[in-house]
Parts: structure tokens; sequence; C-alpha cells
């Protein structure tokens, strides 16, 4: 039976940090000792029965992962509110009783999870206006805005940058608040000129081209949400980020990253229903294209912690899924978090950690992309993007032989010492299994509970099934 087994990159000894042979053009960080920041966009929306105790839990977490933040995504719920409070308070809690680091040591590292990773700082928190869901056609729309800034501003627990509170957005291109004109709109409504607000650093998701930038006075910054992934059946490359760090000049650019992207709302529902391709290790390929240009990326955005109607979810699935539960329930994504954890470490620090534990990293569809169904909403658009693959990322402590295989279908391989990304075809009805072995000893065997590839689903269903060796 045919299969597909390929070692693409050892990063073990790479020192990262430095530009390809042919740097790209953009504007390096002007500090190089300013340490780039991660958060992670948190849908607030999807928190209804949130408790204090879940946004502890989820800082927690988030923190232990290397997140420095959370952007708070909140729209139009009269409740939403309180749950940004509850947020806050929980972060001051978090942030009471955090380990501190040993500042006298020459090394303030901690083994994680099998790799070296900085003590986390405090745990921060920042708005990102959802105005696909705010009102924000007349002057009046701009005083929810104005009050949560106004109510978080001298918060310790607030995000800052460049001594200003951090503010973003998701859209509101369209947004003028009563204006002539988009940035006179956003003028008024973050950065009035009667100096009412607080000062904000102004970091939006306008999805605009990017060569207005120059007429946009209002924006301290730009955030890409659509450089997570590609927007076509192609691989991510880096090339949407330059569009935006070329047209910044010396303002802020923040990129984004995303483990996957499927949403499947038929026309009675929200009528979404499409997928956008994250074959070829999506997660691991940009993250490694953040961490080859960090001086070029101060601020990454992970998409998302929390956003299971799409997919992109990294968190915990908890609190009120958005009528989603027949393509997420079962299929947790936290094994990702680990992975991540071992970017994010190389993505501030310029070096890739020493790895303490073998590891292996496994995601892929259940069903095959190409199976018919009887499933009332339709086979989402864009699914001819997706191949039937397992896909893995091992990260070795020493030179050793891999095997992945799904029922008949196997391969071994030998793989240096570092992260090894891999994939297996995958075509007949099969349970997943990974294989480690080193001088002729097995080290790691991971089978799974519920990684099986099935030919005929009753649902079309193209979410990821992640899943990660113990730590």
């Amino acid at each position: 039976m045919s299969s597909t087994f390929v070692v693409v990159v050892n990063f073990e000894a790479d020192r990262v940090g430095a530009h390809p042979r042919k740097p790209p053009q953009g504007r390096r960080l002007d500090n190089e000792h300013v340490t780039p920041a991660v958060f992670a966009h948190v849908i607030v929306g999807n928190t209804y029965n949130y408790t204090a105790g879940n946004w502890l839990k989820d800082i927690t977490l988030a923190a232990s992962k290397g997140i420095d933040a959370f952007a708070l995504n909140v729209g139009s719920d009269n409740w939403e509110p309180s749950q940004v409070a509850n947020a806050f308070a929980a972060a001051g809690q978090y942030n009471a009783n955090r380990p501190k680091p040993d500042l006298s040591s020459p090394n303030v590292t901690t083994a994680i999870n099998g790799t070296n990773s900085t003590t986390p700082g405090p745990f921060k928190l920042f708005m990102s206006f959802d105005m696909g869901s705010l009102p924000c056609s007349s002057p009046a729309d701009a005083q929810l805005l104005q009050t949560y800034i106004k109510t978080y501003a001298n918060n310790t627990n607030q995000m800052m940058y460049n001594g200003r509170m951090l503010v973003s957005t998701f859209a509101g291109e369209s947004c003028t608040f009563g204006a002539n004109s988009l940035n006179q709109g956003w003028m008024n409504a973050v950065k009035p000129a009667n100096a009412s607000l607080p000062s904000v650093w102004f970091v939006p998701s306008f999805f605009v081209d990017p060569s207005t930038f120059s007429r946009l006075s209002v924006i301290d910054g730009a955030f890409h949400w659509n450089s997570a992934w590609p927007m076509g059946n192609y691989n991510v490359t880096f090339a949407p980020d330059l569009s935006y760090i070329n047209n910044l000049g010396n303002r802020t650019y923040m990129a984004s990253v995303a483990p996957w992207f499927f949403t499947h709302y038929g026309p009675q529902s929200y009528n979404k229903n499409f997928i956008y391709r994250g074959d070829d290790w999506l997660f691991a390929q940009r993250w490694e294209l953040l961490v080859q240009n960090r001086t070029l990326v101060p601020l990454t955005q992970v998409l998302t912690w929390n956003d299971f109607g799409e997919s992109h979810y990294l968190g915990p699935i908890e609190g009120m899924q958005p009528q989603s539960q027949a393509w997420v329930n079962g299929f947790d994504h936290q094994p990702w978090l680990d992975l991540m954890q071992y970017y994010i470490a190389a993505y501030k620090t310029g070096s890739y950690p020493a790895i303490g534990k073998d590891r292996v990293f496994l995601w892929g569809r259940l069903y095959p992309t190409n199976a018919t169904t009887t499933d009332p909403v339709a086979k989402p658009d864009n699914w001819p993007w997706t191949q039937d693959y397992l896909w893995s990322v091992a990260l070795l402590t020493s030179p050793a032989n891999v095997t992945l295989s799904c029922g008949t279908s196997s391969q071994t391989t030998q793989v240096p010492a570092g992260l090894a990304k891999l994939k297996l075809r995958l075509s007949t009805n099969c349970a997943v299994k990974a294989v480690v072995t080193r001088n002729s000893a097995t080290v790691l065997s991971f089978s799974p509970a519920g990684f099986n590839f099935n030919t005929r689903p009753s649902l079309y269903n193209y979410n990821a099934f992640v899943a990660a060796s113990p730590a």
C-alpha cells in the first residue's frame, strides 16, 4: 500500500533569528534586544458560562506555554463586560501568585514539557474590539469602546506597549462613527482631539490594502489577521507579512499564526462553510517563518484560544460553543500547545531550546476529503485544497528511527536529533500509531485513542484530530 514519509528539516543545531541568504525587505526591530511577545485571541462571546476560576485556569495554562497576554475579542452581547471583568480579576490573581524567576541566576529558564522555556512573566490582557459585531456608524457607537478603554487603562493587568494601552480590533475598516472617513472616525473613537481618553497604542486588523496605511494616521501599527493561513491552494509564505511591514514604515507589525481552519454552518445558520489550507504542517511552517523573521515581527497573535466555530482553537473545549459541537466535540487541540511552546521559545530568544524528552506530535483529518455523506450541510468550499495525510512533528533528543503507521501502511526512516516534519498518506480504515526506536530499543510507542481514519463518515468534518505523546 502506498505511503509517504518525509523528513523535512532538522533545527536542533540551528541558530535562528538571522535572515536567510537573501534577506527579505523590511524593517528590523529598532532594538535588537526587545523580546517579541505572543498573544492568544479569546472570543469572549464563547465564555457566557465562565467563572473567574475558568479564566484563571485558562490564563495559567496559556502562560505555562509562553503566551504573554490574551486579546479579548469583545462584541455586542450585554453580558460580555462582566466576563471581561472576570478575566482581569483572574489575571490579577495569577500575577499575584505566579512563580517568580530567580533574577540572580545567570540562567532563568526552566524545563517544561521536555523543553527549556523562559519563566513566564506577568500575564496581561487587552481589548480586541470585534467590529463584525459592534455597531460603528454613529458617534454614540464609540461609547462602549471608550468605556472599556477608560475602565482598564490603569489596571495593572492591562497590556501596555510603548508606554500606552494596547488596543486592537477584528475588522473595523467600514467604521466611520459618523465622521466623513475611516481615519477620522477611528480618531474620534479612540484618540479624540479633546484628550478625553487615556493614550492607546492602536494596532487594528483592518482588511484593507496595506498601501493605504500611509493615509491612516490613527493607527500605530497593523495586525494581519489573514497572514496565518494561505489564502489559496499553496503553502504559507512570509510575503503577506512583508506587504504589511513594508507599508507600515516605523509603525508596529503584529503577525498571526493558526493551526487550522474549518467552519461548517449551513444557509439556515451562519452560512459559513469552507476551509483554509492546513496541509504541509501549516502550524509548524508558519511558526518557522516567524522564528526566521523574528527581528521583523515584534508581536504575534495566535488564532485562537477558543474559536470553536472555525476549528482553530488551542485551549480546552469549554464555555459555550456557537453551534459547532458536531465538528468540535471529541477533537481536542490542546496537544498543539506543547509544540507551540517549543516554537515560542525560539521566537522569543532566537535559539531553539534543548529537547529534554523524545516527543511525537500527530494531527490530521479523520475522513477522506473525497468522501460523500448525507450531511444536510454541503461539503465545505475549498475542500480540494487538502489531501489525506497524517501530519507529524518529532522532537528527538538524539538520532533515532521513527515509524508512522496506520493499518498496513507503515514506513520507518532515520531521523536526526532535533525537529523533523513527517507525513504518511492515509487511504483505508486504520488506527494511527507512532514508534521511536534507538539502538534497537523502543523508546516511545504511541497509539492515541480515537485517532482512527474512517473512509465512510456520516458528516462532513474537516476538523483536525490532534495528539501528542506524553510529556
